[in-house]
């Protein structure tokens, strides 16, 4: 799927010294929350792609008031103080996409929208790593594109060479600055202060360099969990020293309210999926005619939660398959140990 991203991109000149505009990212454009923007986009577009749509159809739609209020611990969308919120929350992302030309806009007092690259828009909408993926791939576009890159690359190879030091972030975040203020519209550093790390630290994770954090270059080499809105960071945690990381996490998805929604929301994703590149069964055996109504986890998700949103742990299977062979005699807690060998077979 990079080829999608690249054949999409290299069509793009997304020069910001031609364009002048600093909202090719922002903020609140991580890859979790760029993901389900797209997802919500491609949900109140779904009967209709071709129709455009501004900010408030995605705000006034179920589908975000349902998933983003309970995923992201967000409060009630209906509450009148939370509007300059949720705009930049669902219009920062739709920015990037658009400058991006995933989506096409109507520049004017109200935004509006009409998605451009269908494909592109499904594959950043299905997971937050393939939202990720796209990021990189699209920002090392703009900083190529922006003749910046190599100002990067110089702090990946020093990273490398074991000659990183403090003053070359520095350098590289005043650069930046400079850039900014000198192309486009923004002319504070605090502005710009707030873009550097968005850009920053999608390059450090896929490199595996360090990035930004809290305005300084973070100790060690960036994590992928650590780009999003919504993570729990087992460093925040006053954990017991006699306690693994390993049993922290562990406790970290027992179920809560939070936990519970979000877990809901990927596993919903993750069947969306198999649906989508499944139409028959998966398991060739002789229970397979018939219509493959069923998505069966491989691995049951209470005892295994971990991997229950995963698609490799999702089959599609016809409800004989489900209910007679993977569930003995319809009994939903009982898996039979043979058909899961079968099903895991089927899917390697």
């Amino acid at each position: 799927m990079i080829d999608l991203i690249l054949q999409h991109l290299n069509k793009l000149n997304l020069d910001v010294r031609i364009t002048k505009d600093a909202r090719f990212t922002d903020q609140k454009c991580t890859p979790d929350v760029v993901c389900i923007i797209a997802d919500c986009a491609m949900n109140i577009r779904s009967g209709n792609p071709d129709e455009s749509f501004v900010v408030k159809d995605i705000w006034d739609s179920l589908y975000f008031k349902k998933h983003v209020q309970a995923i992201f611990n967000k409060p009630s969308v209906q509450n009148p103080t939370t509007k300059s919120e949720y705009d930049k929350f669902i219009q920062q992302p739709l920015r990037l996409l658009a400058y991006a030309s995933v989506l096409d806009i109507t520049k004017g007092k109200t935004n509006v929208y009409t998605i451009s690259n269908l494909d592109l828009l499904e594959f950043i909408s299905l997971k937050d790593r393939n939202s990720y993926l796209f990021l990189y791939h699209y920002f090392s576009k703009v900083l190529s594109d922006s003749g910046m890159l190599k100002y990067f690359e110089e702090y990946r190879v020093k990273y490398e060479d074991g000659n990183l030091q403090e003053r070359d972030f520095n350098t590289l975040k005043n650069r930046f600055q400079k850039f900014i203020i000198g192309n486009t519209n923004v002319n504070g550093k605090t502005e710009v202060n707030r873009l550097f790390p968005k850009l920053l630290n999608i390059y450090a994770t896929e490199n595996s360099i360090p990035g930004s954090q809290k305005g300084r270059m973070s100790a060690h080499p960036f994590q992928y969990s650590d780009l999003m809105y919504n993570r729990t960071n087992w460093r925040d945690v006053n954990k017991n020293k006699k306690v693994s990381r390993q049993e922290v996490l562990l406790e970290s998805i027992q179920p809560t309210h939070e936990n519970a929604n979000l877990d809901k929301y990927l596993i919903q994703k993750a069947i969306t999926i198999i649906k989508h590149c499944h139409s028959e069964s998966e398991v060739k055996d002789q229970w397979h005619n018939g219509d493959a109504t069923q998505v069966h986890h491989i691995f049951p998700s209470k005892q295994f939660p971990l991997i229950a949103h995963y698609v490799e742990n999702l089959i599609r299977l016809t409800p004989t398959q489900h209910y007679t062979k993977a569930h003995p005699n319809n009994k939903t807690n009982a898996i039979s140990k043979d058909y899961q060998l079968v099903c895991l077979l089927s899917k390697s």
